[in-house]
């Protein structure tokens, strides 16, 4: 018997517990699949994210009409829906006291029994909150058409109320049945950075029963400050401080300021090209102060990124060392053979001998803003769950989710990134990037090995398919008035991923399917109201990155899009702008999101057609030669 067998006979000794699973297994293989939800590019909008985390992405209200739309109008489906998303809310409304509350836990329990229809009772045992179980579970599955067995029922209800425990009953079924509605989340990358709160959202995700994510480059750019890269540290602070979100983070993650504070006050003067964005609110005192800790931080963010440069030349990236190409005297840029005026410049600790030279001061900042963020516990456990669960791709369910693109040229030929002797493409680009990152990650002490300065590069690099853009032009976009220089050019996948034929060659790439196969990208924000569509290259590139970010959505004229996969196809889900509950709740308007089916299945997809199922049968298959063995 093979190692894996005597393992397998030491978890079921005897060949009545084999067969048992061997029959679980085949039955679960008949079940339908359970819906998938995808999302991409939170960057830390928790109220919007959380919100569709609560309604399924509007698959809870499909899930109530369907049940009861011949006893419910359409009104009390909308009332219905916000109390199951919103139970802690809901409860202290004038339209829960007028309630009949028995009626209501009745409606609860028949769409928890509705939504666990593809569940095994095992599993919706698993979910069903510890204090309520056993109750949850007699009123799930007790038949109280059966003589006897309606009083049986009706008596549980009645005690639930006599004892005044139906509020906490009716929010917990109502949590239980947000977990039935969703059965898996793929986050598809950029969970950080634009909004304020990245922290709640990652203790929401940590919270979910069934997540994979894909890195997005922001969530890299996190990953790369842990491992212990100064240059992504600086950027993701700068980035903090132009979205006036910087002492949240402080906050949020007990991080230490008070010597970046200090320095920035000491040093920097107000300069209008650093006051930050979202900042009407605040005083003329702390936007001046935000403006100077802006300024400290992209200047050392510069000197850090020049450092880099001169260490890595082999990233081919020396016309992006700035700091090099600039007269000081004249406060002008050199750059791509043409002369541009530097305006309002703030090099005050700039060496025109070293550019790229840090002061004292600057090195003390630095050393304990490193310190700070590697050290908050909060941090700690956020990256390691994102190491745990993140990957660069997945292949799953014929589905291929990554974040970015598959960098290619014009005629959509796979572009190579060359390190050394080594070149790297397509599918295997992806691989080493996630190499790399994994690398980087198992000592947080170095701060300049190559592992994490790629990690940088995967940031900002022309080649790296979480980039995909030809540079990024943050100096150009703060000091030059010239357009021209601000333009990041996309790589050509952005261009050609409506072309069903590259949707074909990237499929052919990761190994699946043609037929039946779907690209699931984030990254871009799709331009709704220039037309633009999300759905691309004959139905199977799916772009969902339409904006939750608020800083997206002038642009957009949306708030974001979601995937949806059940049993019957996909789903594609158009968001607008939450304005918060109390207000949805006033006009039971609020969470009917736009659903556009992309394709139905015919017959229904079940677990055997999935990744998992593939899984199943070779346990199954697995059980069946322990079987063979002790007949033997």
């Amino acid at each position: 018997m093979d190692q894996y067998l005597e393992l397998l006979s030491e978890k079921f000794p005897t060949k009545e517990e084999v067969i048992t699973e061997i029959i679980n297994l085949e039955a679960i293989l008949q079940l339908p699949k359970g819906t998938e939800l995808f999302l991409s590019d939170i960057h830390g909008e928790f109220p919007a994210f959380d919100h569709i985390l609560r309604n399924g992405s509007g698959n809870l209200r499909e899930k109530i009409k369907d049940l009861f739309q011949e006893c419910l109008s359409e009104e009390e489906i909308k009332r219905l829906t916000i109390f199951v998303a919103y139970p802690e809310y809901a409860l202290a409304t004038d339209w829960y006291k007028k309630q009949d509350k028995t009626t209501l836990i009745h409606q609860l329990i028949e769409l928890l029994r509705f939504t666990s229809v593809k569940y095994t009772r095992s599993k919706v045992r698993k979910a069903l909150p510890k204090e309520y179980s056993y109750i949850i579970e007699e009123l799930l599955y007790v038949d109280d058409r059966v003589q006897g067995k309606k009083s049986y029922v009706s008596k549980i209800v009645d005690q639930l109320l006599e004892m005044n425990e139906e509020e906490r009953f009716l929010k917990k079924l109502a949590q239980t049945i947000q977990r039935m509605v969703i059965d898996h989340v793929h986050v598809v990358g950029d969970i950080f950075d634009r909004g304020t709160q990245a922290a709640k959202v990652m203790d929401r995700l940590m919270e979910i029963h069934s997540i994979d994510i894909q890195w997005g480059n922001h969530d890299i750019l996190w990953l790369g400050a842990y491992c212990g890269s100064e240059t992504c540290l600086l950027t993701l602070l700068r980035i903090a401080a132009r979205y006036n979100y910087l002492f949240e983070l402080e906050k949020e993650y007990a991080l230490n300021l008070r010597s970046l504070c200090s320095f920035a006050t000491e040093t920097y003067q107000t300069n209008p090209l650093f006051t930050p964005k979202n900042s009407q609110d605040a005083t003329e005192r702390e936007r001046e102060e935000m403006e100077k800790i802006h300024q400290a931080l992209a200047i050392m963010q510069f000197k850090l990124e020049s450092q880099l440069l001169k260490r890595r030349p082999e990233f081919e990236m020396a016309d992006r060392d700035i700091l090099a190409n600039i007269d000081y005297e004249k406060n002008e840029l050199f750059l791509d053979g043409q002369k541009y005026t530097i305006h309002h410049p703030c090099f005050q600790t700039i060496s025109t001998q070293e550019p790229d030279r840090l002061s004292a001061d600057e090195r003390r900042v630095i050393d304990m803003l490193l310190y700070s963020f590697q050290h908050s516990l909060r941090m700690q456990k956020h990256m390691d769950f994102l190491l745990e669960k993140g990957r660069m791709y997945l292949v799953t369910n014929q589905s291929i989710l990554f974040h970015g693109c598959m960098p290619v040229d014009e005629h959509g030929e796979f572009l190579s990134f060359k390190l050394g002797s080594e070149t790297y493409q397509g599918k295997q680009l992806m691989a080493f990037f996630e190499e790399q990152i994994r690398e980087s990650a198992k000592s947080l002490k170095k701060k300049e090995d190559l592992a994490t300065d790629l990690i940088w590069y995967a940031w900002s690099g022309p080649y790296s398919p979480l980039f995909g853009k030809s540079k990024m032009a943050t100096f150009e976009r703060y000091y030059l008035a010239e357009k021209e220089t601000h333009v990041e050019v996309s790589n050509a996948y952005y261009r050609l991923r409506d072309k069903e034929w590259l949707s074909q060659k990237v499929r052919r790439e990761f190994g699946v399917p043609v037929y039946g196969s779907v690209i699931i990208n984030g990254h871009t924000p799709v331009k709704v109201k220039k037309g633009e569509s999300p759905i691309k290259a004959d139905g199977t590139v799916f772009v969902i990155d339409g904006g939750l970010s608020k800083a997206y959505q002038r642009t957009t004229g949306i708030a974001g899009y979601s995937l949806l996969c059940n049993s019957y196809g996909f789903q594609i889900v158009t968001h607008y702008p939450f304005l918060g509950i109390e207000e949805q709740f006033e006009t039971a308007n609020g969470l009917a999101e736009v659903k556009k089916v992309i394709d139905q299945q015919l017959p229904r997809k079940l677990n055997r057609d999935t990744t998992k199922g593939s899984e199943l049968q070779r346990q199954i298959q697995q059980l069946k030669q322990l079987l063979e063995y002790r007949r033997s």
